[in-house]
Order: C-alpha cells, then sequence, then structure tokens
C-alpha cells in the first residue's frame, strides 16, 4: 500500500518527486488525526446510546473496546510512517517479518478482553443495573481467575509467536510443578483454601466472624488466593492463612436474622403476691414492644428461687441485627421491666442474710443490722 501511494505521488506530483515520502508521511499523520476524531465522536455517541438502554452488554463492551480502538489508531499510524521511512531512506527499523506488529496486535486484544472482564465483574455487583446482584466476594474471585487465565494464554501465544516452543514449555512445566508442588505445599495448600472459601462461601467480605476454636473475630476486608485479612474490633488487621479455614469452625454473626435478649431479673420474696401480675405485665409489654420479633420464641417465667430474691427471666428477639441499635431496644426493655415492677409496687432484690437465733432476742435488737449481718430478726 505503502508503494501504491507513493508511485501516486510521483506520477501526478511529479515536481515533488523527490520530496514524496514527505508528503505522504504528512497524509497519513493528517488521516490518523481525522479518523481519531471522528473515532472519539462516535464513540461518545454510542456510550451515551447505550446508557439509555436497559441491556448492560452494549455499556461493557463499548467501554471495553474504547481506548484500546485510539491506540490502534496510532500504532497502526506509527507502522505505516516506520514503513514510509524505511523505503525511502533505507532505515531497517522493523524486518518485514518481524513478530512485533502480530504480537501488538495479540495484547491490544489481551488488553481489550482484561478491561471487559474488569467493567463486567463491577457490573454484576451494581444493585442498580442487576435484578439479583451476585456476591461481590464470589465476582472477585472468579475475575481474578479469569484475568490470571487470559494473562498466561496471551503470553504463551506471543512467546510462540516468537519461535518458541509452547510444548516443551508445558512439558517443563508439568516436570518441574511436581517438584514445586512439594517445595510450595503450604502455598498450594492456602489457594485450594482460599478456593474452597468463594466455592462454600461460608463468609464473604463486609462479614463479622469469629472462631471458638482460635483467637480470630472481626470483620472480613479482603479474600486473598493465600491469605483472609481480618480487622478486628480494636482496628488491628489480623492475617489468616486460608488453609487455616478448612481445619478450625467459624460462626459468621453477620448472618443472624434476629438478637437475642436473654436476662434475669430478681423480685423480693416479700413481693411474691405481686410476681404474677409482674411477669404478665412484662409479656404484655414485649408483645406491644415494636421492636421485638414476635414471631421467635417469646418467654417470660419465673424461673427458680434464689438465695435472696424470686427470679424470673426473660427470653425474646429483637427485629434488628445491628448491634448499637439492639442495645437501645435492651436498654428501653429493662428501662420499661423496671417501670412495671415499680407499678406493682414491689422492689428489686438484693442480696440479703437472715440470722435465725435459738433462744429470745431482745426488742431492741429486732431489725437492726449488725456489721456484716444485714438484718437480725426473731424467728421463734
Amino acid at each position: 500500500m505503502i508503494e501504491l501511494l507513493n508511485q501516486w505521488l510521483s506520477e501526478n506530483l511529479p515536481e515533488y518527486s523527490d520530496s514524496a515520502w514527505i508528503l505522504l508521511s504528512g497524509l497519513i499523520c493528517v488521516v490518523a488525526v481525522v479518523v481519531d476524531i471522528a473515532s472519539r465522536l462516535v464513540l461518545s455517541k454510542l456510550v451515551l446510546q447505550s446508557e439509555k438502554t436497559l441491556n448492560l452488554w452494549d455499556d461493557v463492551i463499548l467501554e471495553s473496546v474504547g481506548k484500546p480502538f485510539l491506540f490502534l489508531i496510532w500504532l497502526t499510524t506509527g507502522y505505516l510512517l516506520i514503513q514510509v521511512f524505511q523505503q525511502h531512506l533505507g532505515l531497517e527499523v522493523l524486518a518485514q517479518d518481524s513478530p512485533l506488529p502480530r504480537s501488538v496486535l495479540i495484547v491490544l486484544l489481551a488488553w481489550t478482553c482484561l478491561r471487559f472482564l474488569k467493567r463486567l465483574e463491577q457490573v454484576l455487583v451494581m444493585p442498580d443495573r442487576m435484578k439479583k446482584p451476585m456476591d461481590p466476594t464470589t465476582v472477585g474471585a472468579l475475575g481474578r481467575l479469569l484475568r490470571l487465565i487470559v494473562t498466561i494464554i496471551i503470553l504463551l501465544i506471543v512467546m510462540q509467536n516468537y519461535g518458541y516452543s509452547i510444548s516443551g514449555i508445558l512439558a517443563f512445566g508439568g516436570i518441574g510443578g511436581i517438584a514445586v508442588g512439594f517445595a510450595a505445599k503450604d502455598i498450594l495448600a492456602n489457594f485450594f483454601g482460599g478456593l474452597m472459601i468463594y466455592l462454600d462461601r461460608p463468609f464473604k467480605v463486609g462479614d463479622w466472624i469469629r472462631s471458638p476454636d482460635k483467637q480470630i473475630e472481626g470483620t472480613v476486608e479482603d479474600i486473598g488466593w493465600r491469605q483472609t485479612r481480618i480487622r478486628t474490633f480494636d482496628k488491628r488487621p489480623l492475617y489468616v492463612p486460608n488453609a487455616t479455614f478448612a481445619n478450625i469452625s467459624v460462626e459468621n454473626p453477620s448472618r443472624m436474622t434476629n438478637r437475642r435478649i436473654y436476662e434475669y431479673v430478681g423480685v423480693r420474696y416479700n413481693d411474691a403476691a405481686q410476681v404474677t401480675k409482674i411477669i404478665e405485665a412484662v409479656k404484655a409489654m414485649l408483645l406491644e414492644h415494636p421492636e421485638i420479633d414476635t414471631n421467635q420464641t417469646l418467654i417470660v417465667n419465673l424461673n427458680r428461687f434464689g438465695p435472696s430474691s424470686l427470679d424470673f427471666f426473660i427470653y425474646t428477639f429483637t427485629k434488628t441485627t445491628n448491634w448499637v441499635l439492639f442495645h437501645e431496644i435492651k436498654q428501653d426493655v429493662m428501662v420499661r421491666i423496671m417501670n412495671i415492677i415499680e407499678e406493682q409496687g414491689a422492689e428489686f432484690a438484693f442480696p440479703t442474710t437472715t440470722v435465725h437465733l435459738a433462744g429470745s432476742a431482745s426488742p431492741e435488737l429486732q431489725g437492726t443490722a449488725i456489721e456484716g449481718v444485714p438484718e437480725l430478726v426473731d424467728q421463734r
């Protein structure tokens, strides 16, 4: 093509035959600028139109292809200019059978694929773009795996393009992989541990997890191929190898449906006549409380005769699982119980000791307190 353009310029502009290559170079640059501007305008119009549609694939494809296509325009321009300079100046910059142009095209294709995967990974977790957004942890893991596969394939294709034997590399990898496997068994264990986390999904990024087997508790910040980063509640990062999760139990409080209120309340033995009314009033209060989930187990019953109190327990669940809001609700419930006990003319019990005297006690000792003895009463 360069030779045809050069011949056409020499025939139609004979007075500029010696400088035809300069005119040709300028023409190539002008055409490249025009094509670049036109491409940018067309791409911007297409992007605006795609944003108006509900189909997400057109957005992903346009955003993936845009920059590589513009880059291809100037790569093509540079390649044509090199051909012009080589023909007219006798420079040997790029051989005719050079694998570089094909390698560049392969790399551009790989860049487009990686951009496509990255953008698709972002779109699949957007609630405003997807009716059922996918789990960010799973999407991130699959995206990393696919990008790694694309990168390896492109590297193998480029190496073959430069004359390297892929079969030999694969054979060496198969034999060497056995030795590497024995040497890096811990790394492989962590890798497959991370893979199991992605597949089983016992937790995801943002979950609060803890283990009764290990001193592990905090919020998951990142799940890598080798280790998982957890931010403890004192804001320290905790790095746990993924293989650890294959051998321990993991609790995920983030997936609880409700939070439980489980408290004991004790009233005095002197208020035994009011216990039934107190329990009924507390249960009615819980049933009417807007933040208590009445669809879950709700129990308010006298449970035991304590050393110095009649104890009833409260067993119920809140609707929220938010830690801060839960404590606000729990405080409100406990304050209401205090008010109910006071309204019934009863009092909370506290530890007391009653001393029984074998003989008669003088009247002045009755109802008085002795050091170490809260109350001294004649029990004849």
